[in-house]
């Protein structure tokens, strides 16, 4: 059974994004190379350097720079599936169903690992926790809904986990913990040089005409 929320997000598959729609952003495209790329093309660099496989990866930086297309291009650099999850729309105002969208969520993934899980706009699911307890105790039970999945896929082979947000502050601590996102990665503004290669990346595509005046 399908959980409404989730069919909007589409089945998994490879995308078709590649390092070459992306201009700039190469500290970003290193880090994913190294967390992600690098553990499936080359299991024994991981064995050798002690590396945790299945740690999670998490963007954070301004909107609107890049943090998608980055996920898409690493899925398709793999040749893995990418199941992309819009945060906010696992959200459901009936009592258990967020809890249930974000099982479905690895279930899904899990069945066609090898697949790399993206959560866009992450913070939304799992906001910083009062320590009062006076939060809703329904997203303090997503929150912990999470982190029991995110923990589980870490024994789960041929699973990658990858979330991006523009606001990490406000991510609950537990989410930060080791082991559980060890690499960063800021994905922001690019200075003079990336605009140039974001300029080339988008326009590499289009014939540009040259017309002659008088």
């Amino acid at each position: 059974m399908v959980v409404p929320s989730l069919k909007r997000h589409g089945f998994p598959a490879i995308p078709d994004t590649t390092w070459a729609d992306i201009g700039g952003l190469e500290v970003a495209k290193k880090g994913l190379r190294d967390c992600i790329l690098k553990p499936i093309k080359r299991p024994e660099y991981s064995s050798r350097f002690g590396l945790r496989q299945n740690s999670g990866v998490l963007l954070w930086g301004p909107p609107g720079c890049g943090k998608t297309l980055l996920a898409k291009a690493v899925a398709n650099e793999a040749g893995i599936n990418l199941l992309t999850v819009n945060g906010p729309e696992l959200l459901s105002m009936y009592q258990g169903e967020s809890e249930r969208a974000v099982r479905e969520v690895f279930a899904r993934a899990a069945s066609v690992a090898p697949c790399v899980i993206f959560f866009d706009e992450f913070d939304s699911l799992c906001p910083r926790r009062s320590k009062t307890g006076s939060e809703s105790g329904s997203k303090s039970t997503i929150v912990n809904m999470l982190l029991t999945e995110m923990d589980g896929f870490m024994a789960r082979p041929g699973i990658y986990l990858i979330a991006a947000t523009n606001l990490p502050s406000i991510l609950d601590p537990a989410v930060l913990r080791p082991g559980r996102f060890d690499t960063k990665v800021y994905v922001g503004l690019p200075n003079a040089e990336g605009r140039v290669s974001v300029l080339k990346a988008t326009t590499k595509v289009r014939k540009w005409l040259t017309l002659k005046i008088g």
